[in-house]
């Protein structure tokens, strides 16, 4: 959401020469958008949890096919050329089941949503196979989730960033999560974000599109990518909702999903999420900046100052209305409490 709505494949694993594909072809058309891209950066955006030695080398296997033809990594994709890809078949297992307390703000038989807390990663990846979100779940709700999204992601309709914390939406069972998928797609989804920033947007109101596409120096970052076939559309709508002395608290509606896309808007703009060490290059912030008290170095903040708010959208077995909200964590309204006290 914003940080991403887009649902990750599946596990990286060791190959060696030769390692066997799996027998279903996974068919992707190239956008335009996506145009120009080479062959394993394409693979690698659409494909997050393999690394890109790994999709290199179900290339040269011969495991992807570029309109019925092999390819090279480097090879530069064109809008509407068709992609038959063969991965290796990952042995899946549901996260093991972890004691976690979850943050339930709604739920009922068809789903749930959680208020997650920051630093939770949402479902295992590299470097993170405990403490997740989707740990918790499996021990919550046990077999009573959808499995749309694969065992790794039981009842995981989207995710948010390590560090953003907030309302996530989760599904009980498949039907539910394809419902609940498509109004993601579709865009119907109303999200709204509060995000704490260094700086003072100029306008109290403004919409900001530019496209976001990855780093061209570093690939874990996004940018602003401007030239054609490479960035993808993005937009965001922000209001101001206080002004202080050197920081700001918006009101964000993004219309699009990408990867980071907030924090990247908001850095372009030149007012970077509070304590966004990838964007902003501040890694905390203390009592005594917010002061300007050097006797008072205690840490209000250490993660990025950015909270999934809100989520609307359309109950997938009632058809009406549905509209949960996360209250505030107690980080950010620390800050926001010294700001109002000190600096507005």
């Amino acid at each position: 959401m914003a940080d991403s709505d887009s649902p990750l494949s599946a596990f990286c694993f060791p190959l060696s020469p030769g390692f066997p594909l799996s027998s279903a072809p996974l068919e992707l058309v190239v956008d335009t958008s996506e145009s120009g891209q080479r062959l394993d950066v394409f693979l690698a955006r659409h494909f997050t949890d393999y690394s890109r030695v790994h999709l290199r080398r179900a290339i040269t296997a011969s495991g992807v096919k570029v309109d019925g033809r092999g390819g090279k990594p480097a090879y530069r994709l064109k809008a509407g050329q068709r992609l038959s890809v063969l991965l290796p078949d990952v042995p899946r297992e549901a996260p093991k089941p972890e004691n976690i307390p979850l943050d339930v703000l709604y739920q009922d038989e068809y789903l749930v949503v959680v208020n997650k807390p920051p630093g939770m990663v949402v479902h295992p990846a590299r470097g993170h196979w405990s403490g997740t979100l989707a740990a918790a779940l499996q021990y919550h709700f046990g077999p009573g989730l959808s499995a749309a999204g694969g065992p790794s992601r039981p009842g995981i309709v989207h995710r948010l960033d390590r560090d953003t914390s907030g309302v996530i939406l989760v599904a009980r069972h498949d039907q539910a999560h394809a419902k609940l998928a498509r109004q993601f797609a579709t865009r119907s989804i109303e999200k709204e974000y509060f995000a704490l920033v260094a700086g003072c947007p100029d306008r109290d109101r403004d919409f900001i599109d530019r496209p976001v596409g990855v780093h061209p120096q570093q690939r874990e970052k996004m940018a602003i990518r401007r030239e054609e076939g490479i960035g993808r559309a993005a937009e965001t709508f922000y209001e101001v909702l206080e002004r202080f002395d050197g920081f700001a608290a918006l009101s964000l509606l993004p219309k699009t999903g990408r990867t980071h896309q907030l924090r990247v808007h908001l850095n372009h703009i030149g007012c970077p999420v509070l304590c966004d060490r990838q964007y902003g290059g501040r890694r905390r912030i203390t009592r005594s900046e917010i002061r300007r008290d050097p006797d008072d170095g205690l840490v209000l903040l250490e993660r990025q100052a950015l909270h999934a708010k809100r989520l609307k959208f359309t109950h997938p077995a009632t058809a009406k209305p549905l509209e949960v909200t996360a209250p505030m964590p107690d980080d950010m309204a620390a800050v926001l409490a010294e700001l109002r006290a000190y600096r507005g």
